[in-house]
């Protein structure tokens, strides 16, 4: 189901954009949900205070961009008691505060819970490992593009950071929280040197897809992060003179800001595709 969904929405936006879609079974799907998931606990495990204050303090950056951008929505946790401190009852009441915003109309507060937690454990547990060696699996001599959204827009990076000389001519991330400072940018494998991410490979062109709306991206332009800068691709990612900086685009989602079936089915997002299967 899960494929199947993923692949038609996919094919939809590149055929949106004017470009022949690649088969259904052209279109792997790489799945590491399941090594997130602990035994025993229906639904995820509660915020715990001894976490160290990443889901806190992750929240609370979302819960203060959702409120900036609809504030009849969204009471800004500056103006409540509940937001103070890097505690659970912080967590639930940014969570609380979200799933009434823009960014995730219909996702409940569980369900937001396990994103944070997803990134905690990613970034800073011990999944790390595994999600990655999946990844790479399935990423083989014949891709050409890599599409990663939200927690996979990272896992896409780095999986194509650690596979030296793969054939991929491009990167495509949709609502990525990539540029977060302090909490995940700082904390990328390979680490960021003297301010910048290293490129994913010597052929790569890379497009990042963003809903202003959609907090997750906190930071909506990577182009300064990655590579040359904010120069803006001309050239053939095989050709001598090729430029190394992220080309950031925007689209509008409507209100499912951060869902990934909206961003699959844009045509900024069908058209970076496209290119990259074409090249």
């Amino acid at each position: 189901m899960l494929h199947t969904d993923l692949a038609a929405a996919l094919r939809d936006g590149v055929r949106l954009a004017e470009h022949i879609p690649p088969r259904a079974d052209e279109i792997g799907v790489a799945f590491y949900g399941d090594l997130f998931r602990k035994e025993g606990l229906k639904g995820g495990p509660e915020p715990d205070a001894e976490d160290g204050g990443v889901e806190a303090e992750l929240a609370l950056r979302w819960w203060r961009a959702a409120a900036r951008m609809d504030p009849e929505n969204v009471q800004s946790p500056d103006d409540t008691a509940d937001a103070r401190g890097k505690t659970p009852r912080a967590v639930k009441s940014a969570l609380r505060a979200l799933s009434m915003s823009r960014f995730a109309t219909r996702a409940a507060e569980r369900a937001l819970l396990g994103e944070l937690q997803q990134v905690r454990d990613y970034l800073y547990g011990d999944q790390r490992e595994p999600v990655l060696a999946r990844v790479c699996k399935e990423i083989t001599d014949g891709t050409r593009v890599v599409v990663g959204h939200s927690l996979g827009s990272i896992v896409a990076y780095e999986a194509l950071c650690a596979l030296p000389g793969h054939g991929v001519r491009a990167l495509v991330t949709l609502g990525s929280p990539l540029g977060i400072r302090n909490l995940v940018f700082e904390r990328l494998r390979p680490e960021p040197k003297d301010g910048k991410g290293r490129w994913p490979g010597d052929s790569v062109r890379w497009t990042n897809i963003c809903d202003p709306h959609d907090v997750v991206a906190l930071e909506e332009r990577l182009g300064g992060l990655f590579g040359g800068g904010d120069a803006t691709i001309t050239d053939d990612p095989l050709q001598e003179g090729f430029v190394r900086a992220v080309s950031d685009r925007t689209v509008v989602n409507g209100w499912r800001a951060h869902d990934l079936g909206r961003y699959l089915t844009a045509r900024a997002t069908g058209t970076a595709i496209g290119e990259g299967l074409t090249r």
